[in-house]
This record gives C-alpha cells, structure tokens and sequence, in this order.
C-alpha cells in the first residue's frame, strides 16, 4: 500500500478483522460481518523512519495499544469493501500527517508600533483608574 513517494507499507504488515457492525443495515447487521478492525504494528514497521514512528504514535493517541499497535475500526458504510477501505485510507491519513516534519517556530520581535500600542492602552487604563479613585480630602 502507497502512503507517499517514500514510504510504501507491506500487505503482510496489515492484519484486518471483519465483525459485526452496529447501526443502519436491517437484517444484514446480524448476518453479515461488514465492519473491519484493521491493524498495524507501527513499533515492528520496517517502512518507517523513527522520527515519522514518534509522530504517528502521538498523533494516534488511544488508537495505539500499550504494545505499539495501531487499530483502526471501520464501520461507516454498509459494504464490507467499501469499510476496507475507508478503513486504509484513514491508516494512511495519519501516516501522511505524520510523514510531514512540524513547521520550525521562529523568534519575532514585537514592532515599535506595537509597543507604543501597548503602552498607550496601558496608560488609558491607568488613568481612567485613577479617575474611579474617590479623593481623601
């Protein structure tokens, strides 16, 4: 399965289980196991950098189990083909977001403009302050 130009997973690294789904579909939902488990040892993966690794399990969150496991349930549509894969797609979804590296923040420094804005503010504040005060004489 292609998830970008560069990293491309292994059909034997994908396990998928079929179950029954709940929700719309009539007598089908108790005959038929159309929804699928899908699921990706992302830790074992030889298709992934480790710096893309770390940001799938953080971005994956409770999807990952303890032993590094990523599950996806798949149970949108009636058709177990059509559950499949949406089910890779969204695999590949997080792969893909997390394949792109965070933007770097870089350091600005406030405009003189801004600064004066902030101490004109600060300055009104003050004295419509002062002006609420009751004089002690």
């Amino acid at each position: 399965m292609r998830v970008t130009r560069s990293i491309v997973i292994d059909e034997t690294e994908l396990v998928e289980r079929f179950i029954h789904a709940s929700g719309p579909g009539g007598q089908n939902v108790n005959k038929v196991a159309t929804a699928v488990e899908l699921r990706y040892d992302v830790l074992r993966s030889s298709a992934l950098s480790d710096s893309v690794r770390a940001r799938l399990v953080a971005l994956a969150g409770r999807k990952i189990s303890g032993d590094g496991v990523l599950v996806i349930a798949a149970q949108r549509f009636r058709s177990q083909a059509r559950n499949r894969a949406d089910a890779r797609e969204r695999l590949a979804g997080l792969i893909r977001a997390a394949a792109t590296p965070p933007r770097t923040r870089h350091a600005t420094k406030p405009t003189r403009a801004s600064k004066r804005r902030r101490l004109d503010d600060k300055r009104r504040r003050g004295e419509l302050k002062r002006e609420r005060r009751g004089n002690d004489d």
